[in-house]
């Protein structure tokens, strides 16, 4: 079974690599993969500390925009290259976060108050950014149009996706070597009962920390690369609406599975963009609500998560298979 699961993981890493192939000339495509991974991404960094932790993170709009301003700033001041301005973004993030969550953790803020107190800062920031005319301000500041590699402005979408591939990997990498270390081991003690994991010795507060940062860095860095996609900075990238899908994608794909927000961002979001390219023009909003019943039908039916029955379906053909072998 070992086998068989290194080969199917190969396969898909394949798969993921050679996409842009049957795509290149079809920029709707290109830009719907893109858009895809963006969002796994978003989704694998945060079930770090909503997955694993346990904490209904709804912030993510707040990291993302630091990421995407920081990045964009210095490369209109000071014309800093985008590939070292997405690294500085992720530790502006960082920064942020410590300063939000040393004093939320410390007065032991958590489960709605936490998700409360998360989604507040997104607004915050997208108010703050706006009045802050010097950086921010109500209108667009587009970034220059090199169209050179060395700015991260690309005339198609393809080196987008790519660099989109390498974020997801590095974070489903970490989301592998957390999940088998003992900071994992702490954060899934801690979603199951913080109070019982407390009592028994685990810091609870150095271990969100620790799992907040991790997170918050992962989303400012996509942040910054968000920013050069679109060509643009704007205090929309503040995005409350964002924040709770990439939490939405996280739980319906499944909570604390390394692969499972990425799965729920591979189905979820291709469902949305197809249904809005099909049927946004005939009748405003209707794909909204069949999403909206999809999303209901997964949390009645499968609470766990999508990937559990991707997972069960896969344990039952592999058993079936084995036993068809023996037979033989």
């Amino acid at each position: 079974m070992k086998n068989l699961r290194i080969v199917s993981l190969l396969f898909l890493v394949l798969l993921v690599l050679i996409l842009p192939f049957f795509f290149r000339s079809n920029q709707y495509g290109m830009i719907l993969l893109t858009t895809i991974l963006l969002y796994g991404v978003l989704a694998t960094a945060w079930n770090i500390i909503g997955g694993m932790a346990g904490q209904l993170d709804l912030a993510a709009g707040a990291y993302l925009g630091l990421g995407a301003f920081t990045t964009g700033t210095l490369l209109l001041r000071f014309n800093l290259t985008p590939w070292i301005g997405i690294f500085v973004g992720g530790l502006v993030a960082v920064l942020f976060a410590i300063l939000v969550g040393l004093p939320l953790f410390r007065f032991k803020v958590k489960e709605v108050w936490y998700a409360l107190s998360s989604s507040a800062l997104v607004e915050v920031l997208r108010i703050a950014f706006i009045m802050w005319e010097k950086i921010g301000g109500p209108v667009e500041r587009y970034l220059p149009s090199y169209g050179s590699a060395l700015y991260m402005r690309f005339s198609s979408y393809i080196p987008y996706y790519y660099i989109m591939v390498i974020l997801l990997f590095a974070s489903l990498f970490v989301n592998y070597w957390i999940s088998r270390s003992k900071l994992g081991y702490y954060l899934i003690a801690l979603g199951d009962d913080e109070d019982a994991a407390e009592v028994l010795g685990v810091n609870v507060r150095s271990s969100k920390l620790k799992a907040l940062v991790i997170y918050a860095f992962i989303v400012g860095l996509t942040g910054g690369v968000y920013a050069c996609i679109y060509g643009f900075i704007h205090p929309n990238f503040f995005s409350s609406p964002l924040s709770t899908e990439v939490a939405i994608l996280g739980i319906v794909g499944g909570m604390g599975i390394t692969y499972g927000p990425l799965v729920g961002a591979v189905l979820l979001v291709s469902m949305r963009e197809l249904l809005r390219a099909n049927l946004g023009g005939q009748l405003e909003s209707l794909y909204l609500v069949i999403y909206s019943v999809v999303l209901i039908l997964i949390v009645l039916f499968r609470p766990r998560g999508i990937t559990t029955l991707l997972q069960d379906t896969f344990n039952k053909v592999f058993s079936r298979w084995v036993r068809n072998n023996h037979a033989e």
